[in-house]
């Protein structure tokens, strides 16, 4: 059972000046163009048959892991192993064909699992013993690296390795080693020159040292912009501008894998994890040149836990799959933490991996079932569910929704389906 807590595991951005730019029918990085796990695609399938949507391509090949995909400049970027090599992929986005393959690691540590973030011309990724790799993204070569062991005296909470996707904000790469005194580090996007290093203080008991399976997010409060990230110790906020360390969250950690990526809109951040643990809406506000996280809500675990797989917010309810291990499909008001609905046990078995678009929840199973799910806090309608071909469990890559594609990666294989 301990490899399945190995994947990465994740809200809408308030601030348009915090949206990331994406060409439409792009998904250049994790859970989308603003890391939120939204598509704003329409005019797609309301419900599927019992076959799912048409499969327009397949593509094999990729090698072994549970990396999702990014799309951008019409190619499609992920991670596999082959052999005990880890390799960034870049694909054509009519078919699938195999483009280049450049090498970012040896030691397979069961798995790629980190999603490559594409800016322009530049393609990043980091493999799971912390290598991280600045490449070309039109022809997949190398431009610089670092080593989050070797360059930070970096490390993880857990065993099971770095699932990490590296945030771009401007001219930098934002990214976590999880040293006590580099837990979080600002790099320049070009060179990987060193701007700044964040040093993590006495946060509390709960969790663990070192870096999460989470990925940064970015916030603005009181015209501070920090960056938001889910370490071993809790939830943090760095200063985008110089990394001073300007809060932390204790209460959230557990000690084996805190692994969902926080959702933050305007001066609020929601973090959830599993092991028993719950999840949290916290409220930010300034405080005397700082920034001072408030406790609004602690949801106990029975109540709401996320294990792996996330959550998305869409209006003004969070969506998401609850309990240890499981997705049993689940609405939440953001703000007050009520309940809308709670559906127990869903179509498919273990953690889910979810995505927005068009009015759906798309909930990818741990046991290979997709299913399509209406976001509504009226109540839980199911609107169809297929297996994924020759799916694996665990089956976990996040799904993606893009030019009215839904993209599947299946381990050796990514498969692209029609959802027009």
């Amino acid at each position: 059972m301990a490899r399945i807590f190995s994947l990465v595991a994740l809200v809408s951005l308030s601030l348009a000046s915090l949206a990331w730019a994406a060409t439409p029918g792009e998904w250049p990085q994790w859970r989308g163009p603003n890391r939120d796990g939204v598509s704003t695609e329409t005019g797609l399938l309301k419900s599927w048959s019992e076959e799912g949507p048409k499969l327009a391509w397949k593509a094999s090949g990729l090698g072994g892991g549970f990396a999702s995909v990014a799309i951008a400049n019409g190619k499609i970027y992920t991670m596999g192993n082959r052999k005990k090599d880890q390799y960034l992929i870049a694909l054509d986005l009519d078919g699938g064909k195999e483009l280049w393959a450049t090498k970012v690691c040896s030691g397979d540590r069961e798995g790629s699992r980190s999603t490559p973030t594409v800016d322009g011309s530049l393609v990043f990724t980091i493999g799971s013993q912390g290598d991280l790799l600045a490449a070309d993204a039109e022809k997949g070569t190398e431009l610089w690296r670092k080593s989050f062991a070797n360059d930070f005296g970096g490390k993880m909470m857990s065993g099971w390795g770095y699932c990490e996707s590296p945030l771009i904000d401007g001219d930098r790469l934002i990214c976590t080693p999880g040293a006590k005194d580099a837990a979080m580090v600002a790099l320049d996007k070009k060179t990987g020159e060193v701007i700044w290093k964040c040093g993590i203080p006495e946060m509390g008991k709960s969790g663990k040292d070192g870096a999460g399976y989470s990925s940064i997010m970015v916030a603005e409060v009181g015209g501070i912009k920090q960056y938001v990230q889910l370490i071993g110790r809790g939830v943090i906020g760095v200063s985008a501008k110089d990394g001073t360390f300007l809060w932390g969250y204790n209460r959230i950690a557990n000690g084996t894998a805190n692994i969902p990526t926080p959702i933050v809109r305007g001066e609020y951040v929601f973090c959830s994890t599993g092991y028993g643990t719950g999840a949290a809406l916290l409220k930010l506000t300034p405080d005397a040149g700082g920034i001072k996280a408030e406790e609004v809500y602690f949801k106990e675990a029975k109540e709401l836990q996320n294990h792996h797989g996330g959550m998305v917010l869409v209006g003004d309810y969070l969506y998401g799959g609850h309990g240890h291990n499981n997705g049993f499909p689940i609405c939440m008001d953001f703000k007050t933490g009520k309940i809308a609905w709670s559906q127990g046990r869903g179509p498919g078995t273990g953690s889910a991996a979810v995505a927005y678009a068009d009015g759906n929840l798309y909930f990818r199973y741990e046991n290979g079932l997709m299913a399509l799910i209406g976001a509504s806090p009226e109540g839980y309608e199911l609107h169809g569910s297929f297996k994924i071909p020759d799916a694996k469990n665990p089956s976990w890559p996040h799904p993606v929704i893009a030019g009215g594609k839904l993209y599947l990666r299946e381990q050796d294989a990514l498969l692209c389906y029609d959802l027009k």
